[in-house]
């Protein structure tokens, strides 16, 4: 089995929130799946959290040391010409933001190069998940659809 996360659901190894301990259950054991853009959105939101707590300073600047030392640990999907193609079809036709539907086509990529083998599709975005599982993916128990 693969687990594939999104940006949403990497963050929450880096952030404590809610959803976070699922997470961590889900993942036990296991090399995760991203592709190479989660890097830059998850430094956006914990730049965006660091934001709205200026206080709690020294925790983002943990959470991004973590992110970068961790980085090297993922399956990184590369986003290539036909994996935007693939995402530009998924954004029409499941009606998502342009780089959700690029995790979308990383993830279903991860599906089809490990054909036989169940892929976990982590997201916490609600109509991600349901375009995902729309494409084959599976869904962790208890995840938000």
């Amino acid at each position: 089995m693969t687990t594939y996360l999104d940006t949403s659901a990497l963050i929450k190894l880096y952030v404590d929130e809610e959803g976070s301990d699922a997470l961590w259950g889900w993942l036990e054991g296991q090399q995760p799946a991203t592709c190479r853009i989660t890097f830059a959105e998850a430094r956006a939101g914990i730049a965006r959290r660091e934001r709205e707590v200026p206080l709690a300073h020294d925790v983002w600047t943990i959470a991004r040391e973590r992110l970068a030392a961790d980085w090297p640990l993922y399956r990184i999907v590369e986003v290539t010409q036909a994996l935007v193609e693939t995402a530009g079809d998924y954004a029409d036709t499941f009606g998502l933001r342009g780089y959700d539907a690029v995790q979308l086509a990383a993830a279903h990529a991860v599906g089809r190069a490990l054909a036989g083998e169940t892929t976990h599709f982590v997201s916490f975005d609600r109509k991600l998940n349901r375009a995902a599982r729309l494409l084959g993916l599976a869904l962790p128990e208890g995840a938000p659809c």
